[in-house]
C-alpha cells in the first residue's frame, strides 16, 4: 500500500486460548489506501480496525464495506476511527471520551469485556494534551482492560532509532502508567512514505 502507516496487533485479552485480532493503520485520508485495506480485511480477517486519519467526505467516513460498523465521534473532520469487523462483536461507544482525535469503545467479545481507544496526536498540539485524555480515559475504564491505538508521531522504545522530546515524554507516560507496548515485531514500519519510514504509531495496554 503506498504512502500510508500500517501497524499488525493481535491482542489476547484472556489467558485461555480465545484472541481478539487487531489491525492498526493510518490511512492518510487516502481512498486508494482505504481500497486496498478492504482486501487486507479479506486475507488476515481481523475483528478489530483501530484507524487514524480515515477517508472521509463530507466528514462521513466511506469507503468501508456496509457490513463494517464504523465509530467515530464529534461533527468536524476525523483522525480517529474503530471499525469492527466481526458481526460477533458488541460494541459501545463511550461517548463522553470520544472526539474528532479520540475514539473509545467497550467491547465485549467471547465473554470478555476491555476497551479500545484509537487516538491521533496532532503534531502542532502539546502532548500534555495527550495525556490529559489518556488520564481521563484510564480514570473511567478503572481497573478494566484497555487497547490504545496512537498515532504518536516520534518513538524510540518500539523498534525504531529515532526519537524527540515528544517520544521521551511519551516513554515516561508510559512507563509512569505501567503499559505495555503490544506491537509485534514486522518488516513493515508503521509509517512510509517516499521520504522514509520509522515506526511512530503504538499499541500500549493496560495488564
Amino acid at each position: 500500500m503506498d504512502n500510508q502507516k500500517y501497524a499488525h496487533n493481535t491482542v489476547t485479552i484472556s489467558r485461555d486460548i480465545m484472541q481478539t485480532s487487531c489491525l492498526q493503520i493510518n490511512l492518510q485520508h487516502s481512498r486508494s489506501a482505504t481500497y486496498n485495506l478492504m482486501a487486507i480485511i479479506e486475507t488476515e480477517e481481523p475483528d478489530l480496525l483501530l484507524i487514524q486519519e480515515p477517508y472521509e467526505y463530507q466528514n462521513k467516513s466511506t469507503g468501508m464495506e456496509k457490513k463494517n460498523r464504523v465509530f467515530t465521534a464529534g461533527t468536524g473532520k476525523h483522525r480517529a476511527a474503530i471499525i469492527v469487523v466481526n458481526n460477533k462483536i458488541n460494541a459501545i461507544l463511550i461517548a463522553q471520551l470520544s472526539d474528532e482525535d479520540a475514539v473509545v469503545l467497550e467491547i465485549v467479545h467471547r465473554k470478555q469485556i476491555f476497551f479500545a481507544a484509537s487516538m491521533y496526536f496532532d503534531h502542532e498540539e502539546q502532548i500534555e494534551n495527550r495525556f490529559h485524555k489518556m488520564d481521563e480515559i484510564m480514570s473511567f475504564i478503572n481497573e478494566g482492560r484497555i487497547l490504545i491505538a496512537a498515532d504518536c508521531k516520534r518513538w524510540k522504545t518500539w523498534y525504531d532509532v529515532l526519537t524527540n522530546s515528544r517520544g521521551k515524554k511519551l516513554e515516561e507516560y508510559i512507563a509512569s502508567k505501567q503499559l505495555h507496548i503490544i506491537n509485534e515485531i514486522s518488516e513493515r514500519s508503521t509509517f512510509h512514505n517516499s521520504r522514509g519510514s520509522c515506526n511512530i504509531d503504538l499499541s500500549p495496554m493496560t495488564n
